[in-house]
């Protein structure tokens, strides 16, 4: 609670030298006696002596209608936050050449349980390298034979995260491949539908007349939009040519980082009916392609040979693409002058009507 005008609350130290100067004023006599001395032995009824209350409850009055004029009030704060973040889509081979297994910090794990892991840290933090993206709007885009959407763009990341968790390598021969043309092309499309949505949410809010504090209702206003490109293969499957979706990624104004995972060094552990054995597995990693790609939308190509490499690239890019947050605070205050006038003026007409009844006094 607090007031508008303090300085009115001043008034209040005026109303103990009232109750003074009133109580202690000398009174003249309306009818005139030659001797009290009978008039002292009359006893005193309990409603004169309760009479002086009738004065105490006109200054309470007094008081809280000084109270309503000081303008008390309670203010809540509200802020308003606006993000220009990234609109950002990861796109990760999940084909079987992903099994390979690979250094994490000392541990051994397959290619793509260590990319879960960094993208894990890249995008929730990690409190140490990573202090996450909680602003971007980030979507999940997986690839082997066949590209698919895992998760879709969205800001709030707890969903996305368990998406992650939940990738898989494909088990079925099928499906297995490299369409990295497809994969990119997919990420392409959902960025741009993204701005495209953003537009149109933005161009009906202000024809319903309401006020557009950024491209959505969430605040959230698209900086830039990335693809995050991780694969450890060669394009052998899919309708759409590497570098001719990457041109289309490039009209949209999007940009490509490409990764490649994987070291000449590599070994697949393999189960046989004699035992466990780790078999060398061919390094069968495009980099030119990676490299062109990336150059022709403005990124670059960054080669993770393990977990510690990885990393650092993801880093740069976690550096490069940043994301702008502003907080506009305002306070909204609830005036509460209405009850303590109210019950002024309640205390006021009480008063009268005990003066008028029974503390009445004639003459």
């Amino acid at each position: 609670m607090q007031f508008y005008s303090k300085w009115i609350l001043l008034l209040l130290l005026l109303i103990p030298a009232l109750m003074y100067f009133n109580f202690r004023k000398k009174r003249h006599a309306v009818l005139k006696f030659s001797s009290l001395r009978d008039m002292r032995n009359c006893s005193i009824s309990l409603r004169q002596r309760l009479r002086p209350l009738l004065a105490i409850t006109r200054y309470v009055c007094i008081a809280l209608l000084i109270i309503a004029l000081a303008r008390p009030r309670k203010g809540t704060v509200i802020s308003e936050i606006t993000s220009e973040g990234v609109a950002m889509e990861i796109v990760a081979d999940h084909s079987g050449s992903m099994q390979t297994e690979m250094d994490y910090y000392g541990q051994t794990l397959n290619r793509f349980d260590v990319v879960k892991k960094v993208l894990s840290d890249f995008i929730a933090g990690d409190k140490k390298d990573f202090t996450g993206r909680s602003s971007d709007l980030i979507g999940l885009v997986t690839f082997a034979r066949y590209a698919d959407t895992i998760c879709p763009m969205v800001l709030s990341h707890n969903v996305l995260l368990e998406f992650l968790k939940k990738m898989e390598i494909v088990k079925l021969q099928s499906e297995d491949g490299t369409a990295i043309g497809d994969g990119i092309a997919l990420a392409a499309a959902r960025l741009q539908k993204a701005e495209e949505e953003f537009q149109l949410r933005k161009k009906k809010l202000a024809e319903a007349g309401e006020k557009v504090s950024g491209d959505d209702d969430s605040g959230f206003k698209i900086k830039s939009k990335v693809i995050i490109l991780l694969t450890d293969g060669i394009n052998n499957a899919g309708q759409y040519n590497p570098m001719q979706a990457a041109e289309l990624a490039r009209e949209w104004g999007i940009k490509i980082y490409t990764i490649g995972i994987g070291s000449g060094e590599a070994y697949t552990t393999i189960q046989t009916p004699i035992g466990t054995y780790k078999v060398p597995s061919g390094q069968s990693l495009d980099e030119s392609l990676l490299k062109n790609i990336a150059e022709k939308t403005g990124g670059f190509y960054g080669r993770a040979d393990d977990a510690k490499a990885l990393q650092k690239i993801i880093e740069k890019i976690d550096e490069l693409e940043k994301t702008e947050v502003k907080s506009i605070q305002y306070t909204q205050y609830a005036e509460f002058f209405s009850p303590w006038t109210l019950t002024a003026l309640l205390i006021l007409a009480l008063e009268i009507l005990a003066s008028c009844t029974i503390f009445r006094k004639i003459p």
